[in-house]
């Protein structure tokens, strides 16, 4: 991945606002729920996306910053260290190298610590041959996240794992799989792999804690009379009542349609921001209406604003 700087368009002094508005900026336009089948916009979605999770982490930005992570967070490898193409077993781990990623061995390291023991699970003095831990960074769709399911992660070694990732899987946590890092020495257990979750942003969900929080475009008719209509959650669509007289900015609550909490065991709420929305080509009976209805009335909707100027 190129510069997570240049990817969202920000300059490197950029406050944390700056980098959260240019990436729903940008995820707004290349999310692949409003571009189907185009691969390079689902392509561009996973590049920005990389880019924020760094940026939007203070501790990775400085780590970044500093040069001790690489634009993928992962780890740079210290100077020294080699990569030992025999393959011989040891302590390691793998690191991202661009688009690529190799095993780096340490075992030359804790061979010159504790001596190479290799004839059991422990060696000499009490060493622990088992195997070392790795780390993953899955990333998850939001529906996913919100509903559970399965999602693929490939390994650095070929092998691919179908993780179950559990009904509302927060950003940021991570899952154990035991016994899937790297193999022991000389048959002794090997290590476990944690897998951070990162979840990716939706098209027009947005959560806030176990909440959730929608815009929802809504006709003149609708907004002005009231009525029933259809609302997206992730739990499917709902039928939501839109009183009359409404206006953009109005909000309303859907309980119990927002993220399982899975501590409390409780679900968040979905609020619904209405968002008062004119028909995409010019309508000429609702102009004449307006102009009618406009003909000789005092409404000014501005006219709270007028003690501040």
């Amino acid at each position: 991945m190129s510069d997570p700087y240049s990817m969202l368009g920000v300059p490197r002094t950029a406050s944390e606002d700056d980098i959260r508005k240019a990436f729903r900026k940008l995820a707004k336009k290349h999310h692949p729920d409003l571009n189907p089948g185009d691969k390079a916009a689902e392509a561009k979605f996973k590049e920005i996306s990389q880019a924020n999770d760094l940026l939007s982490d203070p501790d990775k930005r400085r780590r970044f910053d500093a040069g001790e992570i690489d634009a993928t967070g992962q780890e740079m490898p210290p100077r020294g260290f080699y990569r030992d193409q025999a393959g011989a077993a040891g302590a390691g781990k793998y690191q991202h190298a661009g688009a690529h990623e190799s095993f780096v061995d340490m075992g030359g390291v804790f061979a010159e610590m504790f001596g190479d023991r290799r004839g059991s699970g422990r060696g000499g003095g009490g060493f622990d041959m088992s195997g070392m831990p790795l780390t993953y960074t899955l990333r998850v769709p939001f529906l996913i996240a919100a509903r559970g399911g399965k999602q693929r992660v490939g390994l650095p070694d070929g092998r691919t794992l179908d993780i179950d990732v559990p009904e509302g899987a927060a950003d940021g946590q991570t899952l154990r799989l035991k016994g899937q890092g790297m193999p022991g020495a000389n048959g002794a257990p090997p290590g476990d792999a944690y897998v951070e979750i990162r979840v990716e942003p939706h098209a027009f969900f947005e959560a806030r804690d176990n909440d959730i929080h929608v815009e929802l475009p809504v006709t003149i008719t609708e907004a002005s009379l009231g009525g029933k209509v259809r609302v997206p959650t992730v739990g499917g669509p709902v039928m939501l009542n839109v009183p009359a007289g409404s206006n953009t900015g109005t909000s309303l609550r859907l309980k119990g349609r927002g993220l399982l909490d899975r501590r409390s065991g409780q679900r968040g709420d979905q609020y619904v921001k209405l968002k008062l929305t004119l028909p995409d080509q010019p309508d000429d009976k609702l102009k004449e209406f307006l102009e009618k209805w406009e003909a000789g009335r005092a409404y000014d909707p501005r006219k709270d604003m007028e003690q501040f100027t």
